[in-house]
């Protein structure tokens, strides 16, 4: 196990926002062990503080930004991503403006600031992540695995498919992330545009103060009064922005990282995605279990019993957005009885409950929800996939789309083994526990 890691001397930097275009100047400052990454906006009345973790991300088009209250950050990723590969864990960034600066789209405005101050190891291990076991995110043809690496470093391969751009075309590229590799093979790759992106931005008076020999603008006969710096440019400048993006899990993390198509949200849902594999495999340790809910906690919240309680357990909770809960299949099943003798197939009918009770705990998690439940409206989009027969594990995902004071909409999916049986869009009525 590694020591923390902050950087030796102040050091600053200054330049316009990628985005914005404002002159904002950005001042590191050595943090103490465990304080983690926080930016802060000295130019505010009152300083704020923002810490560079999931949970302050907001979303905003074709970046990484952070808020807290009134107070935003944007454009970190490049930032996050020379602080990951150099292995800092600690340390303070002042800026004042909205927006970090940056030259070119690259990361080396900022690993030359870094190594120009210099690295000290800290007294105060790392708190790393190690991934044991695959964990995958897909969205929109995006997907991103995490898995296992024999050699407890981290390697990152990532795979950009722009088949519509001849200049670009697919590219396939990874390495082990180290100073050396990060310095040498990915710091310089920039953010790249297709041609007509830029003329929509700047059309709108995004990034109204780049030329195309600011920043890399690719075009169907290549880069537009530009040259590339590398072979796959484009394909590293994605895996500066993964790494990036993954450094908002607060932690370092060590394994495989193979991404297709992925972008900042994509990034943002594996981290989201990791930090829960992460609380689970701590349940686990602890008290035996990795459920938030067992089955005595789903039945305060659910009237549903038996033969019809249908979720055995939830595994993540994503405040009232999101939650994760399984249903283990057995021979046992009382339906099985009749949903065939000789070849048993759980009814997708029965999916689709399953995935409605787990809305239901899903909503429950609203505190202005309390004392309600939530009743069946409709069912639309409902595709069943795949049979689910006695030894499978039914992974029941839920996500809110809407909720309203007395309407909720879900986005469900059921998958064994990484596979989807069964999807749905549900829609609930929320009345009164007591009404008659």
């Amino acid at each position: 196990m590694s020591n923390q890691k902050t950087i030796a001397n102040e050091t600053s930097v200054q330049g316009r926002g990628l985005f914005g275009g404002l002159l904002v100047n950005l001042r590191f400052l050595p943090a103490q062990p465990n304080s983690g990454i926080v930016f802060v906006r000295v130019d505010l009345d009152e300083p704020v503080t923002i810490p560079a973790y999931i949970d302050s991300v907001v979303s905003r088009d074709h970046r990484t930004a952070l808020q807290i209250g009134e107070a935003e950050v944007q454009t970190v990723e490049h930032c996050l991503a020379t602080l990951n590969a150099l292995g800092i864990d600690n340390i303070i960034i002042e800026l004042d403006g909205p927006e970090l600066p940056n030259l070119d789209g690259s990361c080396d405005l900022f690993t030359n600031a870094i190594r120009t101050a210099g690295i000290v190891e800290q007294d105060a291990p790392k708190n790393e992540l190690v991934i044991t076991e695959p964990i995958v995110v897909e969205e929109d043809g995006a997907v991103i695995y995490a898995l296992p690496e024999d050699n407890n470093k981290l390697n990152v391969i990532y795979d950009l498919d722009y088949s519509d751009v001849t200049a670009i075309g697919k590219q396939v590229w990874g390495c082990q992330i180290d100073e050396e590799n990060f310095v040498r093979e990915i710091s310089s790759a920039r953010t790249f545009l297709r041609q007509a992106e830029a003329e929509a931005f700047q059309a709108r008076g995004v990034g109204s103060h780049l030329t195309t020999k600011d920043i890399l603008v690719v075009g169907d006969d290549g880069p537009v009064e530009n040259e590339f710096r590398f072979d796959r440019e484009c394909a590293r400048h994605k895996v500066a922005d993964l790494l990036g993006d993954i450094m908002l899990l607060g932690r370092p993390i060590r394994g495989r990282i193979v991404a297709y198509r992925s972008g900042h949200l994509t990034n943002h849902a594996l981290v989201r995605k990791l930090i829960n594999w992460a609380e689970r495999q701590e349940r686990r340790k602890k008290i035996g279990t990795d459920a938030l809910l067992d089955i005595r906690k789903i039945q305060k919240i659910l009237p549903h019993r038996y033969p019809f309680l249908l979720v055995d357990r939830v595994i993540e909770i994503e405040g009232d957005r999101r939650a994760v809960g399984i249903k283990n299949v057995t021979m046992n099943e009382q339906f099985f009885q009749g949903h065939f003798p000789g070849t048993p197939v759980m009814p997708g009918v029965l999916i689709v409950e399953a995935l409605a009770q787990m809305s239901g705990l899903l909503f429950a998690q609203r505190m202005e929800h309390t004392g309600q439940l939530a009743l069946l409206m409709s069912m639309d989009k409902v595709k069943i996939r795949k049979a689910v027969v006695p030894g499978d594990q039914l992974m029941l995902e839920v996500e809110a789309v809407r909720v309203k004071s007395r309407t909720g909409d879900c986005r469900c999916r059921a998958l064994v083994a990484g596979q989807v049986a069964a999807e749905a869009q549900i829609r609930f009525m929320l009345v009164d526990a007591d009404q008659e």
